[in-house]
């Protein structure tokens, strides 16, 4: 599975760079993320619960950042196991670059899923991998929305 795409969000680049790398910000925008905790220098431990099709799995596993260029771009890779529900893993590459308006956001994401979760379809996936980029950006975007309103503090204080 294959997914990318690229996003205006309406904050100067070193805001979005600071929130991309802030854990209390991506468990608020990730669906489902439970839990997302430094684990090492630009390695986290997540757990986070997705329903895909009839499957409804938690997901432990693992984010690592590779190829860190502040506050520019960096290249991600995660694995999860779900139990019987199955395994995902893959990578990210992220970017970022100066708009008028804001910064652009641009990422491309690779996946392969295993055991059960393989067993129900690649459409099913790709439909549920879209849904979940879509709702995380759109909470992506009103943290930023929030952080206006407060006057500029939410990425610090979540």
């Amino acid at each position: 599975m294959d997914i990318g795409g690229t996003q205006v969000i309406a904050a100067p680049r070193a805001e979005v760079w600071e929130a991309l790398n802030s854990p209390e910000v991506l468990k608020t925008c990730i669906p489902g993320c439970e839990r997302i905790e430094a684990d090492g220098d630009d390695r986290y431990k997540v757990t986070m619960v997705a329903a895909i099709g009839p499957i409804r799995a938690r997901f432990l596993g693992t984010l690592t950042l590779t190829d860190v260029q502040p506050p520019t771009a960096y290249s991600l890779l995660f694995e999860g196991n779900g139990g019987v529900a199955g395994f995902g893993k893959g990578g990210a590459s992220v970017s970022l670059a100066d708009l008028p308006e804001g910064t652009s956001l641009s990422y491309t994401a690779q996946a392969q899923v295993g055991g059960k979760l393989a067993q129900i379809g690649s459409r099913l996936i790709d439909t549920v991998a879209k849904k979940l980029a879509a709702d995380f950006f759109r909470a992506f975007e009103k943290h930023f929305e929030a952080r206006a309103a407060a006057g500029g503090d939410a990425v610090r204080a979540q």
